[in-house]
């Protein structure tokens, strides 16, 4: 129970940093960028984009079936976490994507748009050779990245009964318990 209530506090602790770094950096934004861009370092600028799209602006056109998809994935990581299906993931990184999806979604039901969630998400994070993005979609990219990376070593073997009542685990793969792989044998007469 502790451990459920650590892994829930972490995830949404993370998940609230995002949304407010990522808030408040397109406020800043939106102030500072409406009519220049800032040049940083080499092809790095700060620049204002309105993107109606998903992520880097693919799906132009395509609001309401992008926020229905991030509503049901924030949906979904909430009720995994919450009712104790807890995620063998680190809750750091899977609150850096659950935050990144809020941020963007409160700019879809903030800016003015057409229709359910048509507001357009606030970029202003440009290379100039690769989409603009913002605070959230960099906690979104890095956290993915890093669980897919990851994800092979977090894998929880299953728990299975054995013969004398005690729950033992097995290791993924075997069907004995005993831990070892199965051979094949040879047929008979050979």
């Amino acid at each position: 129970m502790r451990s459920r209530r650590r892994h829930n506090l972490v995830l949404l602790g993370v998940a609230a940093l995002v949304v407010a770094v990522d808030q408040c950096t397109k406020w800043w934004a939106l102030e500072a960028l409406d009519d220049q861009s800032i040049h940083l370092v080499w092809t790095l600028r700060l620049h204002l984009v309105h993107n109606t799209g998903a992520a880097f602006g693919l799906g132009q056109g395509l609001q309401t079936f992008i926020a229905a998809a991030a509503l049901l994935f924030v949906a979904v990581m909430v009720w995994a976490s919450w009712e104790g299906r807890r995620l063998s993931l680190p809750p750091a990184l899977l609150g850096m994507v659950l935050g990144g999806a809020l941020g963007n979604l409160a700019d879809r039901a903030a800016r003015s748009g057409d229709g359910f969630m048509g507001g357009a998400v606030v970029d202003f994070i440009d290379l100039q050779w690769w989409p603009v993005f913002n605070a959230a979609d960099s906690a979104i990219v890095v956290a993915g990245i890093t669980l897919v990376l990851i994800a092979p070593r977090h894998r929880q073997p299953q728990a299975v009964e054995n013969d004398d009542g005690a729950g033992g685990v097995d290791e993924p793969g075997d069907g004995d318990g005993a831990g070892g792989v199965d051979e094949p044998s040879e047929p008979d007469g050979a």
